[in-house]
């Protein structure tokens, strides 16, 4: 991939300036007021509802929040960002895009500035903080980070005198859910993603990876229809169909959250940052019936994804030096106790900060889950998650421009094979044809 040739003169000009703009602002005693546009997806708006505090410490610099559903905002963000349109201030990114965008120039080096005071950007849990650079710098700052475990109920798994494996392998998983699967009292055995678009495919990829399988080999070469691909693709669909929630092919993440705090599934293999959620007190059904084991294995030691929601500057920013002031209040020590102590405890942003995990009054709220947290973000490998090595970095998505279409692409058909519409062996042979398109049009092979 080389990104810089996309970008005119007037490109190279623009981040000059930026960087100009930055230093400028930093060293002026004098500030004027401004207002800077902040978009972000969609369940990080309690921004909005904590930025009274940032207004006292910034009485110049007014906020306007945008808050899009994922797809939505990734599009329209992708557009205003090469167009130069310059809507946006501070964007919300996650880690397939931090590097790919950076190295196409569209985003701001922040390292400097998240060097000065007592922001900390040590403080970042490390292998989020290498998610969201590139080639030594870091061009985003994480609001929270997730890796992937197993919640389970406790409740449910003592009345069948079941017994969850402190290390659990997906076959382990099958049966339990097998045995607590009872649609006559409308509680599945498990709940798995089974949407149409790319980011409903993170918990799929990771038992591709678990069973040895992968998209692309060393050499760019597509492998979705490779054995160990198919079994765990097989694996997978036959799970959902004869254990999962009603209307699998179409659950996405929201709506597996929503099915755990109702108490409809007896397990949920899915997102870390769901558990604060589903131990909220007053707003979720299994609030201290949940256990929480790792992401299940197969042929690897670990199978964890790792995803961050950040923000970022842009550098067709009109404001850098206030997106900067925002972007680094949503993202500190402060705020993250600010959040607790006004809405809530268990709700705190995770993910992002070691010091969070070791604040009294987060323990306290978060102790069922704090641990295996932890424990799953310390074991993610980002350069090979799975037996073999790959030519990108990432988990459980393939760092491409082209992924977002592609993934969705291979969703669309995954999500049709749970659905009963076809078998999986047609869905993964329309998958290869995809992914191999992908790699003639991108030039990926030598």
């Amino acid at each position: 991939m080389n990104g810089g040739s996309l970008f005119s003169r007037g490109r190279v000009l623009g981040a000059l300036l930026v960087s100009f703009a930055l230093c400028a602002a930093a060293c002026a005693g004098k500030q004027q007021d401004t207002t800077i546009t902040v978009v972000s997806v969609d369940f990080t708006r309690d921004m909005e509802k904590l930025v009274d505090d940032f207004r006292r410490t910034h009485p110049h610099t007014r906020v306007k929040f945008e808050f899009l559903p994922e797809s939505v905002l990734r599009n329209r963000l992708s557009t205003d960002i090469a167009d130069e349109e310059g809507r946006y201030d501070v964007v919300s990114i996650g880690p397939w895009a931090a590097p790919i965008w950076a190295s196409r120039g569209w985003l701001t080096r922040l390292d400097s500035l998240a060097s000065r005071g007592d922001y900390d950007v040590q403080d970042f849990i490390p292998v989020v903080r290498t998610a969201l650079s590139y080639r030594n710098g870091l061009y985003a700052v994480p609001y929270y980070g997730e890796s992937s475990f197993l919640m389970y109920r406790k409740d449910l798994f003592a009345e069948a005198g079941l017994t969850m494996p402190e290390r659990p392998t997906w076959q382990q998983v099958a049966e339990l859910a097998a045995e607590l699967d009872d649609p006559r009292h409308g509680i599945a055995g498990i709940c798995l993603r089974g949407g149409p678009v790319w980011l409903d495919l993170l918990p799929l990829n990771t038992v591709i990876l678990a069973f040895g399988g992968r998209w692309f080999d060393e050499h760019w070469n597509p492998r979705l229809t490779s054995p160990e691909t198919k079994r765990a693709v097989q694996f997978y669909v036959d799970l959902v169909r004869s254990s999962g929630e009603p209307r699998a092919s179409e659950a996405g993440p929201a709506r597996c959250q929503a099915t755990m705090r109702q108490g409809k599934a007896a397990m949920l293999y899915d997102s870390t940052s769901f558990a604060g959620r589903l131990e909220e007190p007053g707003h979720s059904k299994v609030v201290g019936k949940l256990g929480y084991a790792p992401a299940p294995v197969m042929r690897t030691d670990g199978s964890g994804w790792l995803w961050t929601w950040a923000l970022a500057i842009p550098v067709t920013s009109k404001h850098p030096k206030a997106a900067w002031d925002f972007a680094s209040w949503a993202t500190s020590k402060r705020y993250l106790k600010l959040y607790g102590e006004r809405l809530g405890w268990v709700g705190v942003p995770p993910g992002s900060r070691l010091s969070t995990y070791r604040l009294p009054a987060y323990r306290k709220a978060a102790r069922a889950f704090l641990q295996p947290t932890l424990n799953a973000l310390n074991t993610v490998n980002l350069t090979r998650p799975g037996l073999h090595e790959q030519p990108w970095t990432g988990t459980s998505y393939v760092g491409i421009p082209e992924y977002a279409g592609l993934g969705s692409r291979v969703a669309k058909e995954i999500s049709a094979a749970i659905a009963g519409r076809q078998s999986v062996d047609e869905a993964l042979a329309k998958a290869q044809l995809f992914a191999n398109d992908v790699v003639e049009g991108g030039g990926y092979r030598d």
